[in-house]
């Protein structure tokens, strides 16, 4: 799981830069600044390359911080 976290962060900092690895495990919608629905898409889209996953259309409104991407990845059977 470690390793999903360190490729995970690395593309929440890819989209909200300047932000310490603490906050980016702490991000979510509505408490980081800048994120927006072109934020979402950008970070969607990196974690979709990144872990060669694609997220449903319903899936997509549950994605709101970072703990929800992660354990969205964790039920896919990310390793």
């Amino acid at each position: 799981m470690d390793r999903i976290r360190t490729r995970l962060l690395r593309c929440f900092a890819a989209v909200f830069q300047g932000l310490s690895e603490k906050e980016l495990e702490g991000a979510s919608l509505g408490q980081v600044e800048g994120w927006d629905s072109v934020a979402t898409i950008t970070l969607l889209s990196l974690v979709e390359e990144e872990f060669g996953v694609e997220f449903e259309p319903q899936d997509l409104e549950r994605q709101t911080s970072f703990a929800r991407i992660l354990e969205h990845l964790d039920t896919k059977g990310i390793a």
